[in-house]
């Protein structure tokens, strides 16, 4: 058995005039994150972890932001392209794990709708995606509440 093991990272800047939207969930904050896309760090996270398992580039090589194409595209869209690319490989996903950094606004009403988003868009029971949220305890970028970033894990079969 092919087993491999991605890790996926995404940074995005808070703004104003922009929605938040995390693992397909509209929160509401004051904020949103800044991208080509709709700068969903989660879901981004989590595109290049699956990337970097099988090792196909990142999301920047397959999505470039200087493409029209993706300019303010959901990021749950490319999941769905990315999931495709893991079919035709012949991989199976055995779960994911990414963790959310950002100081407010509390994410754990919304989790479960992420964990539910991410495991229909990759056809997993909902068991298999784990998504935390976590301050920094104000340090940093993130506690500044300039920005929100996440890492994601995922292990393939093959």
């Amino acid at each position: 058995m092919d087993i491999r093991i991605g890790n996926g990272f995404d940074v995005h800047k808070l703004v104003e005039g922009r929605d938040l939207i995390l693992g397909g969930v509209k929160i509401e904050h004051e904020k949103g994150l800044l991208g080509h896309s709709d700068a969903d760090v989660l879901v981004h996270a989590i595109m290049d972890a699956i990337l970097g398992a099988m090792a196909k580039e990142d999301i920047g090589y397959h999505f470039p932001d200087t493409s029209d194409e993706y300019l303010d595209i959901d990021s749950r869209v490319l999941l769905r392209r990315v999931y495709a690319m893991v079919k035709e490989e012949g991989y199976t996903i055995s779960n994911i794990d990414a963790t959310i950094m950002m100081q407010r606004p509390k994410l754990r009403p919304h989790i479960d709708e992420m964990r539910a988003n991410i495991a229909k868009d990759l056809e997993l029971n909902i068991d298999r995606v784990s998504v935390k949220a976590t301050t920094t305890e104000k340090l940093g970028f993130e506690g500044r509440e300039e920005g929100v970033s996440c890492m994601a894990s995922t292990i393939l079969l093959k």
